[in-house]
């Protein structure tokens, strides 16, 4: 075989080493719609976690998840991100994805950022430190070998720190922040990765009244070019932020609709106020 051959051979797509293959195809929004989950069953030890729900989110909008502890609010982020398995049922990231199929790692990959309840920054290093690491987990090995920035990563950098509100803090130890500043600097972390789309788990938890209020403009601002998924308790707040309602009971869906027409909702005032349908 010849050396052209021998090449050729090696730099076949299936034999290219993943750091220098292609990134996966953009997720296909052609229907306005970038997650289908339907027909979603979870058991645990015989206890119906979520019980054949169907789920539709729109590409680009702000959806806000609400509903009583057990609800199945965790365990629907859990399926949709790779942590637990489902008992049956489909969840489609766009039109081809079929999330089912893979891995947490390679969730992430596809475009799909979590955050939990509570904050988790790298505490030791600075809040630019930890948006330097979020960018070089998204880019794989070919760029952590690399020794500096590059002018445009540094620049996205700025970008971030501006949009979560942390410019003034960008050499402080992430350990010093306020709770508040913490739970910014993760959801600029999970930015740093370039998501399509976010899940925010009770994001304003533990906040002072005026950090849920940035937290609501920043969240706000996040719609449109990304697809926003909050799960919040607190009922405020979720009116300041939402224009689309989901109310989960006992893994299902009970409702959908503005905060005012699910408040409104029979059913909803049912389970949650005791008052006849």
């Amino acid at each position: 075989m010849s050396l052209l051959d021998t090449t050729r051979e090696v730099f076949r797509r299936d034999q290219v080493w993943p750091f220098l293959q292609e990134d996966h195809a953009p997720v296909d929004v052609s229907k306005q719609m970038i997650l289908y989950v339907e027909g979603l069953s979870v058991s645990f030890d015989g206890f119906k976690a979520l019980n054949d729900l169907n789920l539709y989110i729109k590409d680009g909008e702000l959806r806000c998840l609400i509903g009583a502890n057990g609800a199945g609010k965790t365990t629907l982020m859990d399926v949709i991100t790779g942590k637990t398995r489902c008992d049956k049922g489909s969840v489609y990231f766009g039109q081809t994805i079929n999330l089912l199929k893979h891995s947490e790692a390679e969730i992430a990959e596809l475009g799909i950022g979590r955050k939990f309840q509570k904050p988790t920054v790298f505490e030791a290093h600075t809040v630019f430190d930890n948006l330097e690491l979020a960018l070089k987990a998204d880019k794989g090995m070919w760029y952590t070998l690399r020794a500096a920035l590059s002018s445009s990563d540094i620049d996205r950098i700025d970008s971030i720190l501006d949009l979560v509100g942390l410019k003034q803090q960008r050499f402080q130890q992430a350990g010093a922040l306020s709770h508040g500043q913490k739970q910014w600097l993760e959801i600029g972390m999970l930015l740093a990765s370039d998501p399509r789309l976010l899940l925010i788990d009770e994001p304003v938890a533990g906040m002072t009244a005026e950090e849920g209020e940035r937290t609501a403009e920043l969240l706000t601002s996040l719609a449109g070019e990304r697809t926003v998924v909050v799960v919040e308790h607190d009922m405020e707040f979720v009116r300041s932020i939402a224009r689309h309602v989901t109310v989960l009971h006992q893994g299902s869906v009970l409702a959908e609709g503005t905060m005012d027409e699910v408040q409104n909702n029979a059913d909803v005032r049912a389970v949650y106020l005791g008052e006849e349908a």
